[in-house]
């Protein structure tokens, strides 16, 4: 059975003052128990402000968010990564993860540290530490704030796609093992065709659902046959839509 809970997004009205328009405006999906659901969409539209109400750092909208039948800005804080690492440059590694969560022992770290591929890693600071290991550290404290629900915001931005592939093997792994309920902020394609279950394409101000689409193959087992078929399944319902 899926680890994760329920998440239900039912949002009348997103605005920002700086928007002539609604952000959102009668916005509505479930992300059942242990889906993983990747928000695809073109620079701007609104992914990343949704992890934020998901979360609950945002609380400025009408409408409800719900995870396990609880309101977000009530419910325990989701695992989020977000597109730079943001790991604090004082801190090592073990450090950044008892930062955010102060219960985990040192052997508890160092195996999740073991678990993201940085075994060895725990006393090392940030700058003595790659992009891509940065990441890997970032991905460690998600998991260890909340396993049962992780937000990734672009958690692949600005890598080198050779680094990329790596992490998005560990991330895989976590995923099967763990069970959460995860939403994938991402406009590429390509990383959606290989990590998620299923992907909502957003569009439009105020931002809608233009599509939603299940994978019927099994996250972690297609071919490359299949992640070519699905990427560009999800580029040609993208630039249709956004024409």
């Amino acid at each position: 059975m899926a680890n994760g809970p329920e998440l239900k997004i039912d949002i009348a009205e997103k605005r920002f003052s700086v928007l002539p328009e609604p952000l959102y405006e009668d916005l509505h999906f479930t992300v059942p128990r242990g889906q993983v659901l990747a928000l695809v969409g073109r620079s701007g539209i609104g992914k990343s402000s949704l992890l934020r109400l998901i979360a609950g750092i945002d609380t400025d909208y009408a409408g409800t968010i719900t995870i396990g039948g609880v309101p977000a800005e009530n419910a325990p804080p989701p695992g989020f990564v977000f597109q730079d690492s943001r790991l604090l440059p004082w801190l090592t590694a073990y450090q950044n993860i008892t930062a955010v969560n102060p219960g985990i022992t040192r052997a508890e770290g160092e195996a999740m540290l073991e678990r993201v591929g940085l075994a060895g890693f725990a006393d090392a600071f940030p700058h003595q530490l790659s992009g891509g290991m940065q990441r890997r550290v970032a991905l460690a404290r998600a998991f260890s704030v909340n396993s049962q629900l992780l937000l990734l915001d672009e958690p692949f931005v600005s890598l080198d796609r050779h680094l990329v592939a790596g992490l998005q093997k560990v991330l895989l792994q976590l995923l099967a093992a763990e069970e959460p309920t995860a939403i994938l902020v991402t406009h590429l394609p390509e990383d959606a065709a290989l990590l998620a279950d299923r992907a909502i394409i957003l569009d439009g101000r105020p931002a809608r659902v233009v599509a939603d689409m299940a994978f019927e193959s099994r996250r972690g087992a297609r071919d490359p046959q299949e992640l070519l078929r699905l990427t560009e399944l999800l580029s040609a319902y993208s630039e249709e839509k956004a024409l």
